[in-house]
């Protein structure tokens, strides 16, 4: 059987990691996914790139593809995207308005020529609000949101970014790929598509998640002396550590004594434990051999008695996990049915029994860089079930047969190329 989304023509033109992905996720639900890109290639294909025009980063937001690069400032090149786009279900966008617009590729020119088109865009901030005009990356949303304040990592007293995963990308791309099946689903209602816009800013709001839930009887007042607090240590140069203290939103990361959702040092590797309900966090102290008074009814858990048995715990958990090596905690630990994990590294993760048993890496075979593991489908369906068995295209893999379907013939190919409105 072929995927959920089999027989949804995806016209792509976005670019870097945001939107790629969103395109990427439709085409393993089975979409034909179309990715228009300049004739020089998108900008992610010379990231890193292991050869003139491909590369890991390109390859990771792109399988399951095919290319048709085209020079969209040209009025030839224009032609044929409203060809391609009469026929189309879904267009994905992460061009500023004006842009769009010159290129002949706005929501009024295409749903002009497709009502029933689903015009899904990414921006960095939003259409409206003062911010709208703004280019944005991952790492200043991080900066602007909050998020990268409420993760108070600081080196050199000054915040760190997430660095081990582009986050806020990553998380719009599925916002993204959500977006266009609810939107699909109302046409299938209505008969009619529409405009649907995400944002980054969105996405990294979404990832605070209870952070940005205010009690206004309970948390109004703190976050008034929260920002009076700010903008009394900003006029008088605090650094950004000062900054953070400031901030309850922020310190609410921080654990006085931690023992029950961390990682621990054992006699030969790290294991994380997470204990998130006090059911488990009293096996745990148990397992441990320590009592927790906190735990009792009625123990207020933010006073400097609470936190004074708090960080007691904790050194002498951390000296309990060192007696015993990793897989002995991990064994102790599962048989009293207490959450924990061995910590491990992405080159472990290639050969981990239980990620091959779930099919969440594959082989596919690219045309230049031959067998590629790469990460399989995030889902299973069992009637429609994924088929991610398609690397990213070549630069202008496709063209010839895109356009040969769409009725153009091999010598008007032969001039656009030539022109350079085709690659």
């Amino acid at each position: 059987m072929p995927g959920p989304l089999h027989g949804v023509k995806v016209i792509d033109f976005t670019e870097i990691i945001a939107g790629p992905m969103g395109g990427r996720l439709l085409a393993d639900m089975g979409a034909e996914v179309i990715k228009v890109e300049p004739p020089w290639g998108e900008p992610w294909r010379f990231s890193q790139n292991f050869s003139p025009t491909e590369s890991r980063w390109f390859m990771a937001f792109n399988r399951g593809k095919m290319s048709l690069p085209l020079n969209l400032t040209k009025p030839e090149a224009q032609e044929i995207v409203h060809r391609l786009i009469k026929d189309a279900d879904v267009s994905l966008m992460n061009y500023r308005p004006d842009v769009a617009a010159k290129l002949g590729v706005d929501y009024e020119t295409l749903s002009a020529l497709n009502p029933r088109l689903i015009y899904c865009e990414v921006t960095a901030f939003g259409r409206q609000g003062p911010d709208s005009h703004r280019p944005g990356y991952d790492m200043i949303l991080q900066a602007m949101s909050g998020l990268m304040a409420a993760e108070t990592k600081v080196a050199d007293g000054v915040p760190q970014q997430i660095t081990s995963s582009p986050v806020i990308d990553i998380t719009t791309g599925f916002s993204l790929a959500w977006c266009v099946c609810g939107a699909l689903y109302a046409r299938e209602r209505t008969g009619r598509g529409q405009k649907v816009e995400t944002s980054l800013l969105a996405s990294s709001m979404g990832l605070l998640s209870s952070r940005l839930s205010q009690v206004d009887k309970l948390d109004t007042e703190n976050r008034k002396r929260a920002l009076e607090q700010l903008a009394a240590k900003r006029a008088e140069g605090a650094s950004y550590p000062e900054l953070l203290d400031a901030s309850p939103a922020s310190r609410r990361q921080r654990h006085h004594g931690n023992v029950y959702y961390r990682v621990y040092e054992t006699k030969d590797g790290q294991i994380a434990v997470g204990c998130l309900s006090d059911p488990l966090r009293r096996r745990l102290a148990d397992t441990l051999g320590l009592s927790d008074p906190r735990l009792d009814a009625g123990f207020h858990i933010d006073t400097p008695e609470t936190q004074a048995i708090g960080i007691d715990m904790e050194k002498k958990a951390v000296v309990l996990f060192l007696e015993k090596t990793s897989e002995e905690w991990l064994t102790l630990l599962e048989g009293r049915g207490i959450p924990a994990g061995p910590m491990r590294f992405v080159e472990e993760l290639f050969d981990d029994p239980q990620i091959r048993a779930n099919e969440l890496l594959i082989e596919v075979e690219h045309h230049e860089a031959g067998t590629v593991t790469t990460m399989g489908a995030v889902a299973k369906f069992s009637d429609t079930p994924f088929e991610v068995d398609t690397a990213s295209p070549a630069l202008g893999q496709h063209s010839e047969a895109i356009l040969l379907d769409l009725g153009y013939s091999k010598g008007e190919i032969k001039e656009w190329r030539e022109a350079g409105i085709v690659g």
